[in-house]
């Protein structure tokens, strides 16, 4: 039973989408730029997504009434919000790994049924082409050359995980002073770009052209994609303009899969740089949220005629990198592994953990997903005493059909993955561990930065939501003081382990991967198969390998301004111990408690 069914019209797609919520949990951001809609014309975000993803938009077009007492429809704290702010009210996002095929007969019926009023409070602002984007966050984003230099040193000395938040657009800047913005990624002063791959789920082709600086903006582009049929032939059309432009589409065989990885190979005169980040490839994503981005250092060539296996690192990051980058199976991405070859990666102290689309027996088993994590977990994290006490915490913007109840996978084979340590065999019950989980309230999404419409990138759907409401007592709030970010919604994913007292961090990773089986995989057959639907990439922080004995990381969070070069300190970027959702509220009079309530995209729970 949902807040208002009126006010939702007939979101109920067709019940097809029972089996296809079991395996989703995506994330396409129902955002861009909002066109003028011509009468009998139908306006499109300006880059190709699912048509799940194009219904969302419709609805973000004119969404939907809050007649729901419970929730307020007062304005967001004074936050720097723009007037001209892309349209506002629910931005009811679909997911991303949702049955696109099957819902979107459903959703193309409906939304020329439904009609929806617009809140009052948050006027839209339609525009006739994608200068929305342009005006409200090109031109907040220009560096002055105390910045330039500032942003260059932060990066090439001190910052030994090379893990970066990006800029947000209305915090005090203090806040973005170790931060990076996409420009500043692609900067000359990171190198002197020869040509580039980008790996993105979701992309705005002409917004991504305009980050390049002039100088390189001609230079040959690859874009690794997932998109298939109409979504494609839209992704092509808006490369048309730009010669420089190939493309290379990922094989998703898997029902309900996405090409969810993000990741940029900048290659330069002066050698090679990998980006690994959670930051889908338009404006929004790189305004107002909490991103992670790993940037790798500067990869020298090597000398001709060396050996193959020259330039490894001590976590094998380039014989990993190649073999994900060859999962893709794909000629374009064969001259980048070649490259990849030719260059000298032993500088690298993360260990790559990837999905890849497939399903994987024997020793290929422990290649991708939570067993990939299990492994390097086993093989390189030390055991750690009195280790069933050490709690879990994870955060994510998206969530999968979990089953129905935690023993079906959160706190079965997800879980051991996450607690494995050293080779030891763990004795303990995998249900002692606490687990954290960190997602966003109805509250967090409407003091945000954005408002309401940063409800686009956290999709979990009602349907999936109502079937498994006892996960949602491992839900935990949003909160970043500790980066000046509790009001930049997460769209960065992070899972790790930490002390009892949250004071030491046992590893550390950073990934595209929600909590989803679509993302980390599922057992099948009795344990014997690992099944992964859709590509993500993310890196894992372990302390052997910046050098430390102890088995742990202190957590850099207060600590930050004295021991900003330690490697002992990592910079986690949110509030620890998280706080649970419910606790220090006030039941608002009449209505839901938006407090102990996730952001939903369509809806509350009653």
């Amino acid at each position: 039973n949902m807040l208002q069914e009126s006010a939702h019209g007939k979101w109920t797609v067709s019940s097809s989408d029972e089996s296809a919520e079991e395996n989703s949990d995506s994330e396409k951001p129902c955002t861009s730029s909002l066109s003028e809609a011509a009468p009998g014309r139908t306006s499109g975000p300006q880059y190709p997504c699912s048509e799940a993803r194009k219904a969302a938009h419709k609805r973000k077009a004119s969404p939907l009434k809050l007649t729901d007492t419970g929730l307020s429809t007062e304005a967001p704290p004074a936050v720097k919000q723009r007037p001209s702010q892309e349209g506002s009210g629910w931005c009811l996002s679909s997911s991303d790994e949702e049955p696109e095929d099957q819902q979107k007969h459903a959703y193309k019926e409906t939304v020329k049924e439904e009609k929806y009023d617009v809140p009052k409070e948050h006027p839209l602002n339609l525009c006739k082409d994608d200068k929305l984007s342009e005006n409200v966050k090109e031109e907040e984003y220009s560096t002055t050359p105390s910045e330039a230099q500032d942003t260059w040193d932060l990066v090439t000395g001190g910052n030994p995980f090379r893990f970066f938040l990006t800029k947000v657009t209305g915090i005090e800047q203090n806040y973005n002073s170790g931060a990076l913005h996409i420009k500043d990624i692609l900067s000359p002063l990171f190198g002197t770009l020869i040509s580039s791959a980008q790996f993105n789920y979701c992309i705005d082709v002409g917004w991504l052209v305009r980050q390049y600086p002039q100088e390189f903006r001609k230079k040959p582009l690859l874009i690794v994609h997932g998109e298939k049929r109409e979504s494609k032939a839209e992704l092509m059309a808006q490369a048309r303009p730009y010669e420089n432009i190939s493309f290379c589409q990922a094989k998703l065989d898997i029902a309900f899969g996405t090409h969810h990885t993000k990741m940029m190979l900048l290659l330069y005169e002066e050698g090679l740089r990998v980006v690994i980040h959670t930051s889908n490839l338009i404006a929004e994503d790189w305004h107002q949220k909490t991103q992670g981005i790993w940037l790798s250092p500067l990869y020298p060539r090597l000398p001709k005629g060396g050996s193959g296996s020259a330039g490894e690192s001590a976590t094998y990051f380039k014989s990993d990198l190649i073999s994900y980058l060859t999962a893709y199976n794909s000629p374009a991405l064969k001259e980048w592994i070649d490259l990849i070859q030719e260059h000298d990666l032993s500088e690298t102290r993360v260990y790559l953990l990837g999905s890849t689309p497939g399903r994987y027996q024997g020793s290929d088993k422990e290649k991708w997903g939570h067993l990939r994590l299990r492994k390097l977990l086993k093989d390189h994290a030390l055991p750690i005493p009195a280790q069933e006490s050490w709690p879990l915490v994870g955060q994510f913007s998206s969530i999968g059909s979990m089953g129905a109840d935690g023993s079906k996978w959160l706190c079965s084979e997800f879980q051991e993955s996450l607690v494995a340590a050293g080779s030891t065999v763990t004795t303990f019950r995998k249900c002692d561990v606490p687990i954290h989980l960190v997602y966003p309230t109805v509250n967090n999404v409407r003091q945000s930065l954005e408002g309401y419409p940063a409800g686009g990138s956290l999709p979990y759907s009602i349907q999936t939501a109502q079937k498994q409401l006892w996960l949602h007592s491992y839900f935990h709030k949003w909160s970043a003081e500790v980066t000046g970010r509790t009001h930049a919604i997460p769209h960065i994913k992070t899972y790790m382990r930490l002390s009892p007292d949250f004071q030491k961090i046992a590893w550390f990773l950073v990934t595209s991967a929600n909590l989803s089986k679509a993302a980390w995989g599922a057992l099948e057959k009795n344990g014997s198969q690992l099944m992964i639907r859709s590509y993500e990439l993310g890196v894992l922080f372990l302390p052997s390998a910046f050098g430390l004995d102890k088995g742990y990381f202190h957590v850099g969070q207060k600590k930050l301004t004295e021991k900003k070069d330690s490697a002992t300190y990592f910079p986690v970027p949110y509030d620890l111990p998280p706080e649970q959702y419910g606790s220090k509220v006030r039941q608002p009079p009449g209505g839901k408690d938006v407090e102990r309530i996730p952001i939903l995209r369509d809806g509350l729970i009653k």
